[in-house]
């Protein structure tokens, strides 16, 4: 039986990650599913390994902790088979900076920012040497939305979407892919774990996580490297990317912007 090789998929025991581990063995990958619970993954290991007959580890790691991210970043520089990496696993609240405790705060920043950039790094060299290699960055509409949630939750999440097109940036000649996922509300545990049931969310507005997941992947298929799977009109994102590029000859001058120096 052929394979695309191993996928590594953070956060993987349920929702968005147990998704992305159904969906790419079924595209012929092999599976490394990581996340806290071991319980969960074995059983999910089972299920997608019954229904694909891929091969499915687990390895059981709590991704905030500098010893269990130090194990999985040596997996991910040691093992040669693995050719797609997600780095799903995030947590978020919804509470404003009077209401967050600021040790959470820090606790979700070493998830959300910390041990997503750790495993790209441990992941990428290998990719580079090997020919090619994928990682698909789950981020979030909050990246470009900050005033929708939390603010710590939002600086994460832009910090993942702008090291993502960093990443496409400078391994564009290197047969590496890099996406960024930008969900909006997708039904999963994330909400009732940031202290928001999704049943308080209005239903118009909730993506089901295996739609989310599905359009990601379409995404990929068709070249995104920034995918919002709820956005209807792409000229929205068009324009806004060319924005975006059109400052950039304008950010850096020899003298400040007459606007500032004009007397009133």
């Amino acid at each position: 039986m052929t394979t695309k090789g191993t996928a590594l998929i953070t956060g993987a025991s349920t929702g968005i990650g147990a998704i992305y581990a159904d969906r790419l063995a079924a595209r012929g990958y092999d599976l490394i599913l990581v996340a806290r619970n071991r319980d969960k993954l074995q059983t999910l290991a089972s299920a997608i390994s019954d229904k694909t007959n891929r091969a499915v580890e687990v390895l059981a790691a709590d991704l905030g902790d500098a010893a269990d991210l130090a194990g999985v970043e040596k997996v991910l520089r040691e093992d040669a088979s693995i050719t797609a990496l997600v780095n799903n696993a995030g947590i978020g609240t919804h509470t404003t900076l009077l209401e967050s405790d600021v040790d959470r705060m820090e606790a979700m920043v070493r998830l959300n920012v910390t041990a997503l950039m750790r495993l790209t790094y441990a992941a990428v060299p290998g990719f580079v040497a090997r020919g090619g290699g994928t990682v698909i960055n789950i981020a979030s509409i909050v990246a470009v939305a900050p005033e929708l949630l939390n603010g710590v939750y939002g600086g994460t999440k832009a910090f993942v979407q702008a090291f993502t097109t960093s990443l496409n940036h400078e391994l564009a000649d290197r047969n590496i892919r890099a996406q960024a996922v930008l969900p909006g509300a997708t039904r999963t545990d994330f909400w009732a774990l940031g202290g928001l049931p999704v049943e308080h969310l209005p239903t118009e507005i909730v993506m089901q996580a295996e739609d989310m997941v599905d359009a990601a992947l379409a995404g990929f298929d068709q070249g995104e490297t920034s995918t919002i799977p709820a956005l209807r009109d792409i000229e929205l994102w068009t324009a806004y990317e060319s924005a975006r590029l059109a400052l950039g000859p304008q950010l850096s001058a020899t003298r400040p912007a007459p606007r500032f120096t004009t007397a009133a």
